[in-house]
């Protein structure tokens, strides 16, 4: 196996553990809220590091759209295993829906490739821990025409292919895709590595270059930011908790059986 680019996407996202709900607007409060790499786009970069394990002549590069402060989620990318890193950043691509976002994505990946060469792989999460829409990757796929693989759990490369692990509702099963190609992960077995302190340390350093509408000649601005975004959000809401409920804990399972049968007749349901 000669020299591999991969590509891997990340989103910065709130750490949904750490939101609370707004009781007059019910919206979500982000103030204070701490931002984190999202967790899928997390074994999206794992799945990458681990190729460059067996292929040390790997390049990965990761590449973020969002605000400034987004550079702080590279840098910890930047810190675990990557080796370069982009923030695609600009005011007229502010409040893209997801086609947007993977227009924009799939511009800028065109723009670093025309720069730097091409990537054998783009690696993403299977979805947003804030939006969980799992629309971007496949999106990207598709604007550059590549073939994809969803539900990844771990990747090899062979010669010119992918390996991957598909996750799959009856297991896992083993598909061959041609690189250039699109891979979304989802949770595998194990975790991924830690940052060491020597790459946490150059990670802090490190200026990360962002990518704007004015870097891409080729952008139809039209197809981007709130404007170009054919997804309208109408309303949020938080749904309403139910509540009552009995809860049915005899000694044995059968003993439970027996008392949710009395309930059910004495409500006049059976």
């Amino acid at each position: 196996m000669g020299r591999m680019r991969i590509l891997v996407c990340i989103k910065q996202v709130p750490d949904t553990t750490e939101i609370k709900i707004d009781p007059v607007k019910n919206t979500l409060i982000r103030e204070g809220v701490p931002s984190i790499v999202n967790p899928f786009d997390g074994f999206a970069l794992e799945a990458a590091a681990r190729i460059k394990d067996n292929n040390p002549d790997t390049e990965i590069v990761v590449l973020s759209m969002g605000p400034e402060q987004a550079k702080a989620a590279l840098k910890e990318c930047l810190a675990i295993a990557a080796d370069k890193a982009y923030l695609v950043s600009d005011r007229a691509f502010g409040g893209s829906d997801t086609l947007a976002t993977s227009y924009i994505i799939s511009e800028a990946i065109k723009a670093l490739e025309e720069k730097e060469g091409k990537f054998d792989a783009i690696f993403c999460g299977k979805q947003a821990i804030d939006g969980d829409t799992g629309q971007v990757g496949p999106e990207i796929a598709e604007h550059l025409g590549y073939p994809q693989v969803t539900y990844g759990l771990e990747a090899e490369a062979a010669d010119d292919m992918l390996k991957v692990k598909k996750e799959t509702e009856d297991g896992a099963e083993m598909i061959g895709v041609r690189m250039p190609c699109v891979v979304t992960f989802t949770k595998p077995a194990w975790d991924p590595r830690y940052p060491t302190i020597k790459r946490k340390m150059a990670a802090n350093r490190a200026e990360i270059p962002t990518i704007s509408a004015a870097d891409l000649p080729a952008i139809d601005l039209t197809h981007a930011g709130l404007n170009g975004s054919p997804t309208k959000v109408k309303k949020t809401f938080v749904p309403k908790k139910k509540t009552g409920g009995i809860k049915i804990q005899e000694e044995t399972a059968a003993e439970s059986a027996v008392k949710l049968l009395e309930l059910l007749d004495g409500a006049g349901i059976v």
